[in-house]
């Protein structure tokens, strides 16, 4: 009896199963034991700790709506941390003026994310490269403004309080909770965009990021998928914005500094431009890198030095790290992770790059 040879590795057989987000048996084994080490970290960390990995998950949110624009349409965006403003100070006078709940206010902050997406967009119609860019800076300023004005003419001078969210009756409150509201938000934004990024608005996406006048030829509408690149994005960082409102309590312009653009900016770049594993990983080295270099500071002899040179250290460092990935790894971090795993998936085999000649 004739046996038939055992087949080696994945095979696909449909466009279903090349389309599936787990297409291997070893994928969701590895999605199992990660979701099962994020839904166990709460009961086992600090408080600290707890604060940190929230940290991480908003600002995975703002980093994973940055990266479809930037990272995925080739859009230049300097007006992320004034989307941020307009979702939190959406979130803020709709709470002060009209005691809006969050079903309301959550929302309302994607709608006028939205809007400015519309209204800043246009300009990416016309506009390439550094205008964009400074365009797009423009947000940031009138938002700001805009929120410093309200806050001085309502007297709001150290800020915004916002209560606690709550569903029936029960209020969101304390880092353990966040923690899981958080969580379930960044886990919804990366499936969104996972999926948005395989339908034909991607492909689009990757075309015009390629070469806009090749897709235009493609018969590729450039104009309205650059203006929904940006509707998406801004709507998707105005509601993070709208969760930091709620999840620190208050609003104040002083917490969307330029500073924080540059943040976003560098999460993408050093995460790995093009890839949402990338802005996951830029979030976590970002947003922990300032507690990692004062942890390093407090462990040298003489630590009280320097504590007054902590702000300029980070900012010194911060500038170094992105020019060090920007110059050694222009990959970015999921360039480092792919390498790494290239390298256990061929073990004990070396792999050699094809040269075009045979020995």
């Amino acid at each position: 009896m004739s046996r038939q040879p055992r087949a080696s590795g994945y095979f696909r057989t449909g466009y279903a199963q090349d389309l599936a987000l787990l297409q291997s048996r070893t994928e969701r084994w590895a999605l199992l034991t990660l979701l099962a080490v994020l839904a166990g970290l709460p009961f086992g960390a600090s408080p600290l700790l707890l604060d940190l990995a929230n940290q991480v998950l908003l600002a995975a949110i703002g980093a994973l709506a940055l990266m479809l624009l930037t990272g995925y349409a080739g859009q230049i965006s300097l007006g992320h941390a004034g989307l941020m403003a307009a979702g939190a100070f959406t979130v803020g006078i709709l709470f002060k003026e009209l005691a809006a709940p969050f079903w309301i206010t959550l929302p309302a902050a994607a709608l006028v994310g939205a809007l400015l997406g519309v209204i800043f967009g246009l300009p990416s119609l016309r506009l390439r490269g550094l205008y964009l860019a400074v365009s797009t800076l423009a947000l940031h300023f009138l938002v700001v403004y805009l929120g410093g004005e309200y806050e001085s003419k309502r007297g709001f001078s150290t800020g915004i309080i916002v209560d606690p969210p709550s569903i029936g009756g029960f209020e969101i409150y304390g880092g353990r909770l966040w923690y899981f509201v958080l969580l379930a938000v960044a886990a919804a934004t990366l499936l969104l965009c996972l999926n948005l990024l395989r339908t034909g608005t991607g492909r689009a996406w990757a075309a015009i990021r390629a070469n806009e006048t090749v897709a235009e030829a493609l018969g590729i509408g450039v104009a309205g998928h650059k203006l929904l690149a940006f509707v998406i994005s801004s709507a998707l960082t105005a509601l993070a914005g709208a969760l930091f409102a709620y999840y620190r309590g208050f609003v104040s312009v002083e917490a969307f500094s330029m500073f924080l653009t540059i943040q976003y900016v560098a999460m993408i770049i050093i995460g790995g431009m093009g890839s949402l594993l990338g802005a996951i990983l830029g979030a976590i080295f970002v947003t922990l890198l300032p507690y990692g270099i004062e942890a390093a500071l407090r462990a040298l002899p003489g630590a009280q030095r320097y504590a007054g040179a902590l702000s300029a250290v980070n900012y010194a460092a911060f500038g170094a790290v992105m020019v060090l990935f920007l110059v050694l790894e222009p990959l970015g971090l999921v360039g480092i992770w792919r390498r790494v795993q290239t390298y256990f998936l061929l073990w004990p085999f070396k792999y050699r790059p094809m040269t075009g000649r045979t020995r």
